[in-house]
């Protein structure tokens, strides 16, 4: 007998429960316009009020090391910026926590198409603005209201604050590539300032 498919896809081979979870905004950008933003609280808003834990990653290209699933576990929600490579990437990242992930260079296959460009995650009074490449950031988090900036694209690890504005780059979890380490980032909103724990996933092999 045939068994119901438990994991609903659309046309596209996007998991529906990803292409569900967004809904419009609008924010001014440094070009002085208004351009339609997507954006997910990572889970229901009276949960996304008690969200503290959150584990970044970017740029698996297609590659989920169980290491990297390992290190997000305990997570309240989980950020990927970009570059997913597999849908089944983010469905497995779901089973640790909810997933809020946006579109990188490399996804270009029409199931990422329902993947945004940029996304906002809010936890509590945090609003975190994502994106895969920091360098086409085309607002001011500062003046727009957002706290924290999570990108990939470099698959260099690291954080830096600028005008109050803190941004991190966990860094790549996929293939090893251009001799940088394998990595993935926790943050903790429990403290100011906030705490970024970078784990070095070959560390654990």
């Amino acid at each position: 007998m045939e068994q119901a498919n438990p994991r609903p896809r659309t046309a596209s081979g996007c998991p529906r429960w990803f292409t569900d979870q967004y809904r419009a905004v609008s924010l001014h950008t440094e070009r002085g316009y208004f351009r339609s933003l997507v954006a997910r609280t990572g889970t229901s808003q009276a949960m996304a009020n008690t969200v503290k834990r959150i584990g970044l990653i970017s740029d698996t290209h297609g590659l989920l090391r169980k290491e990297a699933l390992e290190a997000l576990r305990g997570s309240e929600l989980i950020i990927h910026a970009g570059d997913v490579g597999k849908p089944e990437i983010l469905e497995t990242l779901r089973t640790v926590a909810p997933v809020v992930a946006v579109r990188g260079n490399v996804d270009t296959e029409p199931w990422a198409q329902a993947l945004p460009e940029t996304a906002v995650a809010e936890a509590g009074s945090v609003s975190i603005y994502i994106l895969h490449d920091v360098k086409a950031l085309d607002l001011n988090p500062a003046s727009s209201g957002f706290h924290i900036v999570v990108s990939g694209h470099s698959h260099k690890p690291g954080k830096t604050e600028r005008d109050g504005v803190l941004y991190i780059n966990p860094g790549s979890a996929g293939p090893w590539r251009f001799q940088l380490p394998v990595t993935v980032a926790r943050l903790n909103l429990r403290r100011m300032p906030y705490e970024v724990e970078f784990v070095d996933l070959e560390a654990s092999l």
